[in-house]
């Protein structure tokens, strides 16, 4: 067998691999939530298939800017099974996307929304959370 026929045989079954965990790597973002500590968080799970949460998106586009320097805010994309393993939604037993999690600066969930509800409705709800 010649260097070259190695090579790209080895090129074929590399380069999949490759392609494969580096799409399918999946950086845990539990600890991004629970290292704050005084102040507000809000969590927003979600998923770039649902048309529910794109609305949700929308609304949080809107509002977050008013609330950026006293809310913190993570996302959390549960597209895929990979994802099904964050601490998070584990923790927070998420069934349903989208599901927003508002904890206070205790550490105490305030708030959980399933589903979408009305930009005034979750404007009512960051105004509330302390």
């Amino acid at each position: 067998m010649s260097k070259k026929s190695l090579i790209t045989i080895l090129a074929i079954f590399i380069i999949p691999l490759l392609a494969f965990w580096g799409l399918t790597f999946n950086k845990d973002t539990s600890t991004v939530a629970q290292a704050v500590s005084g102040k507000p968080q809000v969590i927003k799970f979600s998923s770039t298939m649902c048309l529910e949460c794109k609305e949700v998106e929308k609304i949080f586009k809107e509002l977050l800017p008013k609330y950026k320097d006293q809310i913190v805010y993570t996302e959390i994309l549960v597209d895929n099974r990979n994802d099904m393993k964050n601490n998070l939604i584990k923790k927070h037993n998420v069934q349903l996307v989208p599901t927003v999690i508002m904890i206070d600066s205790d550490g105490k969930v305030a708030q959980r929304i399933e589903g979408a509800v009305s930009k005034e409705e979750f404007d009512n709800c960051l105004k509330e959370l302390r």
